[in-house]
C-alpha cells in the first residue's frame, strides 16, 4: 500500500482524487482541530438527537434524518441531512447526484474510501488501481465534495472499533438530478426521498475486490511530525472513551442518560439443547457453556441472525480488555513451544483465521450455521499440536427474552495438552468465556441505547 502524507500547510490540508476522464471524483478538506475526545463525544450526542427526529431513518448501516426537503414550488432543489457512521462501518454505496457534506470525524480517526466513477473495477489488480483512501484524523472538522456516482465507504480508522467513524450534515444541491428511474423521480418530486432511498449499494461481488485490495492512501494531518502525530492519535483514542464515560455518568442538561442493564452470566458443564457442538468432539476432555439472558427490548428490533452477526463483530473489534492481556501472556509463553497464537480469546480465536470455510453473514468463517426464525448459531474452531477445540456461540430468542450462549469443547491430542487445560480450564470457565461473552453483549447494548427512539425512551430508564 503506498502512503502519502499532505503538505502541512499554513491553511487547510486537502486532497483531490480525479476519475479516469479527469473529473473530480472527490476532494477532502481538513478545517480544524477540536478538543481532545470531542469527536466521539459530538457523535454519540447528536446521533442521540438524530435519532429522536420525525424523519429519521436507520437504514444501510447510516442513520440518517432529513433536515430540509427542497422547495420544488419555489425552484429550490436542495435538500438537507445528517447522517452517522458507528463503529463498524458502512458498505460501499454511491449517489446518483454530488454531496457536499461537513463532518466530524469520532476520536479513533476516520477512513474514507472512494473509487471514482466510470474506473473499471472487475478484479482485483482493477480495484486496487482504482481505489483510494483518505485518512483522517481523531477529532477533526472536515469537508467532503463527491462527484455523482462515485462509490464511497466510510469507517473507523485502523479498525478502531470503540469509536464512532463520524458525524456529518450533508447537502444535496439538487435533489432532483442524476439518472434517477421513474418512481424514484416520483418519490423526490413528492417530497419523500429519504437518504436510503437515494442509495445504490455497491454489488458483492464488487465489494469482495475492495477486501482484497491495497489502496493508495493519503493522510491527512496537521501535525508536521509523525511521532508526533501518533502520541496524538494516542492520547485521542483514550481520551474519547474516558469522556464518553464521564458524559454517561455526569450527564448534561438537554441530553438523555440510558441505565443499561447489569449483565449477569450464568455457566455450566451442559449444552443447550440443539447445540451444534453437540456433535463435535465426542470424546472430548472440557467442556464449559457461559449464557446471557435479557429482555430483547433491550436491543430493539434485530432478529437473531443480526444480533449474531453484531455480536462476533464486537468479539474482534471490542475485545475484553483483560482477556487482551492474558493473551498476550499466553502468546509469549506459547510461541517458542511452536503452539497456534492469536490476539482473541481461545472460543472465538478462529474468527480471525483466513481458511477457505463457508463464511457467515459473508464475513466470519465458520465451520457450520444454523439458522432459524427464532435462533442463529455457528461454530468456530482450530486444531492444534497440543489440542482441538470447537466453540459455538448462539443467539436464541424465546418470547421477550434474548439469550447469548457461548460453548466450547477441547479434546487433548497428548500429555501436554492435558496439563495445558488443567492450568487453563478454571480461568477460562469461570473468568476468560463470561468475561469474553458479557463484553461483547455491552456493546451491542451500548449501540441500541444510542439509537434508541423517543419511544421507547421510558422503557430505558425507569
Amino acid at each position: 500500500m503506498e502512503r502519502s502524507s499532505t503538505p502541512n500547510e499554513s491553511s487547510f490540508p486537502h486532497v483531490s482524487i480525479n476519475a479516469r476522464d479527469g473529473s473530480r471524483a472527490a476532494e477532502v478538506t481538513l478545517l480544524t482541530q477540536l478538543d481532545v475526545g470531542a469527536g466521539d463525544a459530538i457523535a454519540t450526542a447528536t446521533g442521540a438527537r438524530q435519532a429522536q427526529h420525525p424523519h429519521f431513518n436507520d437504514a444501510l448501516d447510516e442513520p440518517s434524518a432529513r433536515l430540509s426537503g427542497p422547495d420544488l414550488s419555489a425552484g429550490d432543489n436542495a435538500a438537507l441531512y445528517t447522517f452517522s457512521v458507528g463503529r463498524k462501518g458502512h458498505p460501499f454505496h454511491r449517489h446518483a447526484a454530488p454531496r457536499v457534506f461537513t463532518a466530524i470525524s469520532g476520536s479513533g480517526g476516520t477512513r474514507l474510501r472512494f473509487i471514482a466513477a466510470g474506473s473499471a473495477c472487475d478484479t482485483p489488480q482493477a480495484m486496487q488501481q482504482a481505489l483510494r483512501h483518505v485518512e483522517i484524523p481523531a477529532d477533526c472538522l472536515f469537508t467532503v465534495r463527491m462527484g455523482a456516482n462515485t462509490w464511497h465507504q466510510f469507517e473507523p480508522l485502523r479498525g478502531n472499533g470503540r469509536h464512532p467513524a463520524l458525524f456529518a450534515v450533508s447537502c444535496h444541491p439538487d435533489e432532483t438530478a442524476g439518472g434517477l428511474d421513474p418512481p424514484l423521480h416520483a418519490q423526490v418530486m413528492r417530497g419523500e426521498a429519504d437518504l436510503a432511498s437515494l442509495t445504490e449499494v455497491m454489488p458483492a461481488a464488487l465489494q469482495q475486490h475492495t477486501q482484497q485490495a491495497d489502496a493508495w492512501t493519503s493522510v491527512l494531518s496537521f501535525d508536521p511530525l509523525p511521532r508526533q502525530a501518533w502520541a496524538c492519535a494516542l492520547l485521542r483514542r483514550h481520551a474519547g472513551q474516558l469522556r464518553q464515560q464521564l458524559v454517561q455518568r455526569c450527564p448534561r442538561s438537554g441530553t438523555r442518560s440510558h441505565r443499561l442493564p447489569a449483565l449477569q452470566a450464568r455457566s455450566s458443564h451442559h449444552l443447550p439443547p440443539n447445540s451444534l457442538l453437540a456433535q463435535q468432539l465426542p470424546h472430548h476432555h472440557h467442556q464449559d457453556h457461559v449464557e446471557v439472558q435479557m429482555d430483547r427490548r433491550w436491543l430493539g428490533g434485530s432478529n437473531p441472525e443480526q444480533l449474531l452477526a453484531a455480536l462476533l463483530t464486537a468479539f474482534i473489534q471490542q475485545p475484553a480488555g483483560s482477556v487482551s492481556g492474558l493473551m498476550r501472556l499466553r502468546n509469549l509463553l506459547a510461541r517458542p513451544l511452536r503452539l497456534r497464537t492469536s490476539s482473541l480469546g481461545c472460543p472465538v480465536s478462529s474468527l480471525l483465521s483466513d481458511t477457505p470455510v463457508q463464511r457467515f453473514a459473508g464475513r466470519f468463517p465458520a465451520l457450520a450455521t444454523a439458522i432459524k426464525a427464532n435462533s442463529a448459531q455457528v461454530l468456530l474452531g482450530a486444531d492444534d499440536r497440543h489440542l482441538q477445540f470447537r466453540s459455538s456461540v448462539t443467539v436464541q430468542r424465546d418470547g421477550e427474552l434474548i439469550t447469548f450462549s457461548l460453548s466450547t469443547r477441547v479434546y487433548c491430542h497428548n500429555p501436554f495438552g492435558h496439563l495445558y487445560m488443567a492450568a487453563v480450564d478454571p480461568v477460562h470457565r469461570h473468568f476468560i468465556a463470561p468475561k469474553m461473552l458479557k463484553t461483547a453483549v455491552n456493546c451491542l447494548l451500548e449501540e441500541a441505547a444510542t439509537a434508541l427512539p423517543a419511544g421507547r425512551a421510558a422503557f430505558v430508564t425507569a
